[in-house]
């Protein structure tokens, strides 16, 4: 969707890497996090500040390969090493649909998916995961449990302003972004997370070292650099060295692509979309309308499985 964006920024983004750069394992060896590319962690800190998403202060980066490999680490750091049973995973239905099999792909003994946050009611201790914008139905999302024992994760990929207003910069424990979705970017394979505890990061940066020794260099220099083009984009826009703004570039293609799926759908009577609440976005400094990336359709017209699977083949 961004790509005719990225080819009109031209040789902006390009990054040159020699073949004698970035050889070693470690990026930043004061870092707990040995493997984050402090020039990320710099681009990262610039882009949150600025769109104002996000608090950055008194957090550890933690950089994983996307927001998968983190959501693992995350589960991997928060889930006790000494308990009877795994702990239980949750989030509120619909929720993003690999968590599940994402949760007990290896079948661990420290921690199992456990279904719909809006029906669990087991006792003890338990993990919910709280994604907002939520996918796949674009609300805004909270917890649902709120028991002692509770620990969060917040999912928070679609929390950029081409896709919802930014309301206030989030203060979680624990907050989980990735380039795929704030750039477009997903072939990079670049996600981040950020912590508050630092016992709790370390234990997510030792998930990944076990796991894959670290997270690419090369991708993470890229990705800098193409948080950086952003920043400049929105904080000079239409200077000849800056581009476009980004962020208001994609938002306007976001509200021209959602007109176009409300036009399709009313011309029909199978499919329905949900209203959203308009809220005031802090960093475009006006009213807007939320327009998920993602969204789940209702079908209450469709009765017939061979009439559906006509409308979905056609």
């Amino acid at each position: 969707m961004y790509e005719s964006y990225w080819q009109q920024m031209g040789e902006k983004t390009t990054v040159v890497i020699p073949g004698w750069q970035s050889m070693s394992y470690f990026s930043d060896v004061k870092n707990p996090c040995w493997f984050l590319e402090p020039e990320f962690a710099k681009q990262v800190v610039r882009l949150h500040n600025l769109v104002g998403n996000a608090v950055t202060e008194g957090r550890q980066i933690v950089v994983g390969t996307g927001s998968s490999q983190l959501f693992l680490a995350a589960l991997y750091a928060l889930a006790p090493k000494d308990a009877s049973e795994p702990i239980s995973v949750i989030s509120a239905a619909p929720f993003y649909s690999s968590y599940p099999s994402m949760t007990d792909y290896l079948k661990s003994g420290l921690y199992k998916w456990a279904g719909d946050a809006r029906s669990f009611d087991k006792e003890g201790p338990y993990i919910e995961l709280v994604t907002s914008p939520n996918n796949p139905d674009g609300f805004v999302r909270h917890s649902m449990v709120n028991r002692t024992g509770g620990i969060l994760v917040h999912d928070l990929a679609y929390y950029w302003p081409q896709y919802t207003p930014i309301s206030s910069a989030t203060d979680h424990d624990l907050t989980l972004f990735t380039v795929s979705k704030s750039t477009g970017h997903a072939g990079t394979r670049i996600g981040w997370a950020l912590v508050k505890d630092p016992e709790v990061a370390k234990k997510m940066i030792k998930f990944i070292e076990l796991s894959t020794i670290g997270v690419s260099r090369d991708s993470q220099l890229r990705a800098a650099r193409i948080l950086e083009v952003i920043i400049n984009s929105s904080q000079n826009p239409g200077r000849p060295e800056s581009g476009e703004s980004f962020f208001k570039i994609s938002h306007h293609l976001m509200a021209e692509r959602w007109q176009l799926l409300r036009e399709a759908v009313n011309r029909g009577r199978f499919f329905s979309l949900p209203e959203f609440q308009q809220g005031f976005c802090q960093f475009l400094n006006q009213v807007s309308q939320p327009q998920p990336g993602k969204q789940k359709f209702t079908e209450p017209l469709i009765k017939s499985c061979h009439l559906y699977n006509y409308l979905c083949n056609a």
